[in-house]
């Protein structure tokens, strides 16, 4: 199964994110990792563009024909970018499940991003005015919504499994 994550930052995607690649001893795909990999490679000079996603993209289809669960973490902001993980879902014949984390409460939500630490060595992470000035499309199909706004990391992560279960039958 390929359980794709989307979500502004700071909404708990990549907390969230692990502990259910934890429960499922699944394999982890964040983005922001290659992503920073990529810039500290030194290899690209300018913006790395599409290149984080793309590498995931091929790093899931690696695993998931290994007959692994792929949770991918990421902003996931443009159709463009969901739609990738779904062909990589077609092109591996496995299930896709896509999650979007929110956090409905916009006081909480900036509380977060503003006393956030990064644990990715050297990632920038965004202030609270990039997040709401970024380019997030809406979600153009059915798909799960979990709210964090007032929820533990386990009932978030019960919940999620929840509708994965409930997503199978």
């Amino acid at each position: 199964m390929l359980i794709v994550f989307g979500g502004l930052p700071g909404t708990g995607k990549s907390t969230v994110a692990k502990a259910l690649a934890e429960k499922l001893h699944a394999v982890l795909l964040r983005i922001d990792t290659i992503e920073q990999a990529i810039r500290s490679s030194a290899v690209l000079e300018t913006d790395i563009g599409p290149a984080g996603y793309v590498v995931a993209y091929r790093l899931a289809e690696d695993n998931l024909r290994l007959g692994s669960i792929v949770v991918a973490d990421s902003v996931n902001p443009l159709r463009v970018t969901r739609d990738a993980w779904l062909s990589v879902a077609k092109h591996t014949s496995t299930e896709v499940a896509e999650v979007e984390i929110i956090c409905s409460d916009a006081a909480e939500h900036r509380r977060r991003v503003e006393t956030r630490r990064s644990d990715i060595e050297q990632l920038k992470l965004p202030e609270w005015q990039d997040i709401i000035d970024r380019e997030y499309e809406n979600w153009n199909r059915p798909h799960i919504v979990i709210d964090t706004a007032s929820k533990t990391v386990p009932d978030t992560v019960a919940e999620l499994l929840a509708h994965l279960e409930c997503e199978r039958h």
